[in-house]
């Protein structure tokens, strides 16, 4: 059997971003920090893209044992659902949750029931695979501001809540980046243009909230850094810009959500609505790929984005009737 062969990015400061291949090329980023003959992976991928990180890791002539952490910014499965598996390769490594994420990792039961209710139970076995739990005593819980040490370089999480109440992301100063998880939105290569990098957030089921999600940024920012590393789709650095546009859409989404909110077809209106805006935003950008070429790009991201807006919605008039 062919051994897998990691794409790997490699950028500065140690760091290199590993495409787990979920759904498609270039739509996934594990990263791997390498600090001296110590290492951390931020954010998994799936069950498939296991052999990807262990791949990747041997050519960073680092070992299984030589990896400390296992950071997961939330407990997504796209971030988080491989997480049980590459644990049982790391003897050395503790993965690090949010306090609200790291039940689900140790016990996935409640995880697995609640992506099975979106995708279905044969497609969610088919996306994911099994997701394994981790040992509750490799568990470390992510306090706000706690700090980590990889091999003298200090790293912290900051929780940011606005994607899902599980969220942190993760400051690097020897970088001056943070990895942000989903809390600033995704950026595929896909889209850059001669303007730089699109942006665009993400709602998703079930925690989205649009207050929380623009203090996120704000905290992001607050930091100061010169780059960040999403993981949909690895570094942007035209931060300013960027901060600006995440804001923006989130206020645009939410009108949009609200403006269709006793829409009869709900769901589907919020869904071409949203694509619709995000394609003059694209046009505005200077894309010069075809609608259908962007649709193919960002179509999961417009479902399921959409399903959070109308989660949202209904969460939103059940606490007004209360």
């Amino acid at each position: 059997m062919t051994e897998p062969v990691a794409s790997i990015l490699r950028l500065d400061d140690g760091i290199a971003a590993i495409d787990t291949e979920y759904m498609r090329p270039h739509m996934d980023a594990s990263h791997l920090i390498v600090e001296g003959d110590r290492a951390a992976f931020v954010d998994t991928g799936v069950n498939s893209g296991v052999p990807l990180l262990l791949d990747a890791l041997r050519r960073t002539d680092r070992d299984p044992g030589d990896v400390d952490y296992v950071f997961l910014t939330h407990v997504h499965l796209d971030h988080a659902g491989g997480a049980g598996l590459l644990m049982q390769h790391l003897p050395n490594a503790r993965c690090v949750l949010h306090p609200r994420g790291a039940p689900h990792m140790i016990d996935p039961s409640k995880l697995i029931a609640g992506t099975e209710a979106v995708y279905g139970k044969d497609q969610a076995q088919a996306m994911y695979g099994t997701i394994l739990p981790i040992d509750a005593e490799r568990v470390v819980v992510a306090e706000d501001e706690d700090r980590f040490d990889l091999n003298g370089r200090e790293l912290q999480a900051l929780h940011t809540e606005g994607h899902a109440r599980h969220h942190y992301v993760l400051t690097d100063p020897a970088s001056r980046g943070l990895f942000t998880g989903d809390s600033f939105g995704i950026s595929y290569r896909d889209f850059d243009t001669a303007a730089g990098e699109f942006i665009y957030p993400t709602t998703t089921p079930i925690d989205f909230d649009p207050v929380e999600a623009h203090k996120s940024i704000d905290r992001i920012m607050g930091c100061e850094p010169e780059r960040l590393y999403l993981t949909h789709y690895s570094q942007v650095t035209d931060l300013d810009r960027l901060a600006d546009d995440m804001h923006n859409d989130i206020d645009a989404l939410v009108a949009l959500a609200e403006s269709l909110e006793n829409s009869e077809e709900r769901l589907s209106s919020i869904e071409a609505g949203m694509f619709a805006h995000w394609w003059t935003r694209l046009q505005e950008h200077g894309y010069a790929g075809g609608r259908d070429e962007a649709w193919a790009v960002v179509e999961m991201d417009v479902k399921l984005n959409s399903m959070g807006l109308d989660v949202w919605l209904t969460r939103r008039a059940k606490a007004a009737a209360n």
